[in-house]
């Protein structure tokens, strides 16, 4: 067991490579312990390559299983050999967007029992040890049903780890010294966009307004930038392994052609439980997850 261990709680398979993906290269370099738990295998999500349009939920319903290999392709790119997925295979189910028919289908995470979930979760703490954990904020980033119970599932979980009296059988008591929430800076998408629209695009994400996107964080509320402009490249490749899911040349991802390491090879994050430490930039932001924890 390493002296620097960091856990990672996310949705849907993608979700890890878009908002940690650098940080997740980053620290398996420096020789960290990188265990990254995925909640659902995204059975609900939209099909990009045509070819495989097939395996869509309205069609053969195939596509948690194909999206499951993809993760295991990004994880392979990142180096992240602990990855798991919570409570096994189909435990739980991509929920979809809020308010579709999805949201009540069985099995759907959302409407997953939190102590359950929460259960499938802490024999992992307890297991890995983490000094330091990452999920969502309280409203998973951009309000996906999916989002928000894995940050509620991830707080639950934190606290009952910590609990002596708390299914002994699961392991012995830990406790998470800091808990951070990913967060995307308004001023990163406001200069993203300007650079897109200084290119020429004027439609899709050029056209929309940094004050009116509901994952941008008011930088106020940042408290720390994991700078890995050394591994941009390898975070576009693993997130292009989730091909199903994402084009890397377009919308939003067109940013990483624009503005590159600023707004895709640094990643951002609000520490929400525990000290904030040492170094830190100019901005007085932490430059290091691991800043101030013991072993």
């Amino acid at each position: 067991m390493t002296d620097r261990r960091l856990m990672l709680v996310h949705a849907h398979p993608d979700d890890e490579c878009i908002g940690t993906g650098a940080t997740m290269a980053r620290y398996i370099d420096e020789g960290a312990a990188v265990t990254l738990v995925t909640c659902t295998l995204g059975e609900e999500g939209e099909v990009l390559v045509p070819e495989l349009a097939h395996l869509a939920a309205a069609a053969d319903d195939a596509l948690g299983p194909h999206r499951h290999t993809e993760l295991a392709a990004a994880m392979a790119v990142l180096g992240v050999t602990d990855w798991q997925l919570l409570g096994g295979p189909g435990r739980y189910r991509d929920s979809g967007m809020v308010g579709t028919p999805s949201n009540d289908r069985e099995g759907a995470f959302m409407r997953a029992d939190l102590l359950a979930a929460a259960r499938d979760l802490v024999p992992l703490i307890r297991d890995r040890r983490p000094q330091v954990l990452v999920t969502y904020d309280d409203f998973g980033g951009y309000g996906h049903p999916d989002h928000i119970q894995a940050h509620r599932v991830a707080t639950y979980a934190i606290a009952l780890a910590a609990a002596p009296g708390f299914a002994p059988e699961s392991g012995d008591p830990w406790r998470v010294q800091k808990v951070y929430w990913t967060a995307f800076p308004r001023s990163v998408i406001r200069a993203g966009i300007a650079a897109l629209r200084a290119a020429g695009e004027t439609t899709g994400f050029a056209e929309m307004d940094p004050d009116d996107i509901p994952f941008a964080i008011d930088d106020a509320l940042i408290t720390t930038a994991i700078e890995a402009p050394d591994h941009l490249d390898r975070k576009m490749s693993a997130l292009a392994e989730h091909a199903t899911q994402v084009t890397t040349d377009e919308g939003f991802f067109a940013l990483a052609d624009n503005v590159g390491i600023q707004a895709f090879g640094t990643e951002y994050y609000r520490l929400v439980s525990g000290a904030m430490g040492e170094p830190r930039d100019a901005r007085g932001w932490e430059t290091d997850l691991f800043a101030g924890v013991s072993a």
